[in-house]
Parts: structure tokens; C-alpha cells; sequence
């Protein structure tokens, strides 16, 4: 109305994640990605999407987006530029049809004959609303000005523009030989499609990236995953999809390295010369700041690897590193190559001394008489006792934000198995079914009742997924000791789908601990980790 002219600029994390997988390959490998000039019939990145493998794919890693790709078996970018327009509410209940007249099981019908150039590359539904406007043009005779008049009428439901419409197309198809009748039919054939009809023009670019980013995970799997990792490293819940997609996927990741990180996520040679090994980053490490990071990496690449703990701090002298830098590099791993993690926890004093006194005589620009060599021996490392390995784990959890070598399940995933199901299989449960699942207290939530009485939101992580529990005030009177972080519980309670996100209204807890693991293997494996609907309450076995 003010006759100006809207401009929407969108911007993507994605081609940011495509930019840096290019740029590793090129390091890597030695290779060059023109995305502008990718094949667009390859056939790995067409088995990857009927496979539903698209986690970290862009528009088409959603669940639901999954179990269709693997319906329709796509093998053509017109595919991908479909699904990305029907994926939406609304036009999501089409995509039976549209994979039913790809495969052949259903045969399009047209109203019109001049309809079929239209809709015959989308099997005779309209997806877009070019459709809808070149049908206006084709069949009524209207310009294109007109026919995205109409377009916005109907997208809009814009009533008196409608009316108005509806009379010009009625009139121009009898023009051009129809019976009004015929013509009125047609108009109502359009107009749901048109409600709800995607731009293709903008589906058509999301394709491509949807394209790029399945091209590069499944051309270059490690580059792209290590690109993908980065762009959500401040959400711990993704990231940790991500590792465990790179386990599937038959990809390593490793703890941070002083010799072999960078700043971001990389990806290192395998001893075989391939490239299946992913490191994390000097920055994904908390308390890690890019100064530091940058200065161990600049330093590394100016005089090589470090060849021992006191070779490290004496090169690096920078004021970053100190005591909670280098706490943190000691406790998620990025040091293990030097020496055991506890010994230098217990000698952190120590190490920092060291490294002042080099330091000091830098900037004294002083000389001992043994020079490098008396500072180099004068490092002595007292005897600690062994790390409990849980320890080890909360250490990395805690720096890195999720466990990464091995998982606090793990020992007692043999003893667990039939007692419980995994929180990916409990979240396929239906509404009201009771179910057992089994893991790490993520993260806690406490509010308060309009009586005032305190319930919780709890996320119980296990290796593969996580879920909700919601524990009400009389259950959580009862069970508050079991509701603390990195604790190990075991959940039962009946799944709620409210809001369309599976969660577990808890009835019944425990903590998982030596002795009921013990307990366990004395046990004979019971049934009941998943119970019918209408199960009564407290069915399931008693001793887990």
C-alpha cells in the first residue's frame, strides 16, 4: 500500500557448517568443492537420504522428515525441492499422494487437459504457487501480475479480493472455451492448494542446501560431521546426538589433544592414511579462551608438536594459561599424552610454579648458568594415588559437556538389559503406556505448585537419547534423594505425548548403584520394561 518494497534476508548456520567442511577437505585431502557445480545425481547422496541417515542434513533431519524420505526414495533434486514445501502443516497430509504417484501406485486424474504440463512433474498435485498462478494464466488467460493477485487472494483468503477472483477466472476459462461449470470446478480445485502453496523459488534453494549438506556428510563424512559439531557447540543436547550419529556412522571422536586440536573441531589422518577420526576442539573445552588456544596452536605450528609436559610450559608462555586453564586441559584428557591426569591435578602447584619461573626469566631476560637445561629437570612430579574412573567421566562431562570416552552406563549396560528400555525406544511408547528407561541425571528443574508444594522437571540421559520426567510433589517427597546430578536412576512411570513431546510422568524411582546391580544378576530378567495402556499401577517387577 505504501508502494515500497520488502526485502527478507535470511541467514543460515548451514552454509556456514558447508564453508568449513569445504575448507577442511581442502586441508585434508587436497581437494576442491565447487558446491556451484555439484552432480546432482550422485548416488551416495541419494542412498544416504532413502536411507533416512539426514541427521545434521538441513530441512531433512526431523523424524517424521525421515520416515517419509525412506517412503519415497527420492532420486532426483525434484524430490527434495517436494518434500521441502509439503513438510509443513497442512500440506504434510498430501505427502502419502505425492509418494503414491511417484511409485506408481497412484495414477494422477486432471480436470482439465491444459492441467497436466503443470501438475505432472508433482503428480498432479499443486505444491507451489507458480502452480497456482500458471494455471490462472494457462486456463483463465491470466497475466502474470493477475494470476499473483489471485495467488495472494487465496494464499491470504482475503474474502472480498476472492469473490472477485473467482468471478475473473470463472469468465476467463469460459473465454477460453470451458463451461462455467467446468470452470467453477477448477477454481475450487485450486484454492485449498493455493492456502497453504510453497514458493518454489525458495524450496528450490533450500533443496540445494538440503542437497549440499547430504552430498558432504555422505561424500566426506568426517569433514562434515567435524563442521556440523562446532555450529552447536553451546548446546550440549545436539552435540550430543552428533557424537552419537558419528558413532554410526563408523567415525571416531576424540577427547582434545595439545599436538593434534585446533581451535574448532578438526579432522586427523588415521595411521591406515584415511580419514574416519574426528578431535575436539581447544575451545569446546570450558575455561579454555581463544587466546590460549590460539597461542598453543600458533606455537605448535612454528616449532612442532610438544614433546612432554615441561616442553609445554615452557613454550607456552602466555598469561592465559594458568590455573584454570590449565586445571581444565589436565581434566578432559587434553593432556593425557603426558602423564597420568590425577598426578597432575595433584601437582598443579607445582606446574604452575614451573611455568612462572620460565616465564620470569623470559622477561628478565636473565640466564642460568645450566640454561634450558635446569629449568627442564628442575620439574618434579610427586606420586598420586589412581583416578576413580567415574571421577575421570564427571571431569569430562563437566569440561566438555558430555561424556565422551565411555559412558557411566556402560558397565552395567549387560545387567540392565531386559529391565529396561532405551529412552529412544520409550519415546515410540503410547500415551498412557507405562515404561522403564534408565540414566544420567542430565539436568533439574524445580517449581513450585499454586499449593506450593515443589515438583520437578528432570532430564534423564542415556547413551543414546534423553527424556522429561516430570515428578509431582508426592512422588518427590518421597524420592528426592534419587533427583541429583550425574546420578544414575532408573525411571518408571507412564508416558504423556501432551504437547507432542514424549515425557515420563514418574511413579517410581531408584538409584542405580553397586548393590542393585548385584542384586540384578540374581535376578531373572522380567518382561515388564514396557506394560500395556491400562496396566495397573506398580504391575511391573518390584525389585527394579
Amino acid at each position: 500500500d505504501l508502494g515500497l518494497l520488502k526485502f527478507d534476508f535470511l541467514g543460515l548456520s548451514n552454509l556456514t557448517i558447508l564453508e568449513h567442511a569445504r575448507n577442511i577437505v581442502q586441508k585434508t585431502r587436497g581437494v576442491e568443492i565447487d558446491y556451484d557445480h555439484l552432480p546432482l545425481d550422485d548416488k551416495k547422496s541419494f542412498a544416504l537420504m532413502r536411507e533416512g541417515r539426514t541427521t545434521g542434513v538441513f530441512q531433512l533431519e526431523s523424524a517424521g522428515m525421515k520416515r517419509y524420505l525412506k517412503e519415497l526414495k527420492p532420486t532426483e533434486i525434484e524430490d527434495i525441492i517436494a518434500m521441502v514445501s509439503l513438510y509443513r502443516p497442512g500440506p504434510m497430509e498430501l505427502i502419502p499422494d505425492y509418494i503414491a504417484g511417484k511409485h506408481g501406485r497412484k495414477i494422477p486424474e486432471y480436470l482439465h487437459p491444459k492441467l497436466r504440463p503443470v501438475l505432472e512433474k508433482t503428480y498432479g498435485i499443486a505444491v507451489y504457487q507458480e502452480q497456482v498462478m500458471k494455471m490462472a494464466q494457462d486456463l483463465a488467460g491470466f497475466t502474470l501480475g493477475e494470476a499473483d493477485v489471485l495467488r495472494k487472494a487465496m494464499g491470504k483468503k482475503i474474502a472480498s479480493l476472492l469473490n472477485e477472483q473467482k468471478s475473473k477466472f470463472v469468465e476467463g476459462c469460459v473465454k477460453n472455451g470451458m463451461t462455467k461449470k467446468l470452470g467453477e470446478k477448477i477454481f475450487e480445485f485450486i484454492e485449498p492448494f493455493a492456502g497453504y502453496g510453497f514458493n518454489r523459488s525458495h524450496a528450490a534453494c533450500y533443496a540445494m542446501i538440503a542437497y549440499q549438506t547430504a552430498y558432504m556428510k555422505a561424500n566426506f563424512p568426517a569433514e562434515f560431521m567435524a563442521s556440523l559439531l562446532p555450529a552447536d557447540q553451546q548446546n550440549t543436547d545436539r552435540v550430543a546426538i552428533e557424537i552419537e550419529e558419528c558413532k554410526a556412522m563408523g567415525l571416531k571422536v576424540l577427547p582434545p589433544d595439545v599436538n593434534e586440536s585446533h581451535r574448532s573441531f578438526t579432522v586427523v589422518r588415521d595411521e591406515d592414511g584415511g580419514f574416519t577420526t574426528i578431535r575436539f576442539g581447544l575451545l569446546a573445552i570450558k575455561n579454555v579462551g581463544e587466546h590460549i588456544a590460539d597461542a598453543i596452536v600458533a606455537e605448535r605450528k612454528e616449532r612442532g608438536q610438544f614433546e612432554s609436559l615441561e616442553d609445554l610450559l615452557k613454550r607456552v608462555q602466555d598469561k592465559d594459561l594458568n590455573k584454570k586453564s590449565l586445571e581444565s586441559f589436565i581434566r578432559c584428557g587434553a593432556l593425557d599424552r603426558f602423564g597420568d591426569r590425577n598426578q597432575m591435578m595433584y601437582n598443579i602447584d607445582a606446574l604452575l610454579s614451573y611455568h612462572k619461573k620460565v616465564v620470569e626469566e623470559k622477561l628478565g631476560r636473565q640466564s642460568s648458568l645450566f640454561g634450558d637445561q635446569f629449568i627442564a629437570t628442575s620439574l618434579r612430579l610427586e606420586a598420586a594415588p589412581p583416578l576413580d574412573p567415574r571421577q575421570e567421566l564427571a571431569w569430562e562431562k563437566e569440561l566438555l559437556g558430555l561424556y565422551l570416552s565411555r559412558h557411566p552406563m556402560e558397565e552395567f549396560l549387560p545387567v540392565l538389559k531386559g529391565f529396561v528400555i532405551p529412552c529412544r525406544e520409550a519415546r515410540k511408547a503410547v500415551d498412557g503406556q507405562t515404561v522403564k528407561i534408565c540414566g544420567v541425571v542430565s539436568t533439574i528443574k524445580k517449581i513450585f505448585t499454586r499449593k506450593n508444594e515443589a515438583m520437578c522437571f528432570v532430564k534423564v540421559e542415556d547413551m543414546g537419547d534423553s527424556m522429561e520426567v516430570i515428578v509431582f510433589p508426592s512422588t518427590l517427597a518421597e524420592t528426592a534423594q534419587a533427583w541429583i546430578a550425574d546420578t544414575i536412576v532408573a525411571v518408571e512411570g507412564r508416558i504423556s505425548l501432551k504437547d507432542n513431546e514424549p515425557k515420563i510422568l514418574c511413579s517410581r524411582v531408584k538409584v542405580v548403584t553397586d548393590e542393585l546391580i548385584n542384586q540384578l544378576k540374581k535376578t531373572q530378567v522380567p518382561t515388564a520394561a514396557v506394560q500395556p495402556v491400562h496396566a495397573p499401577e506398580g504391575a511391573a517387577d518390584e525389585t527394579f
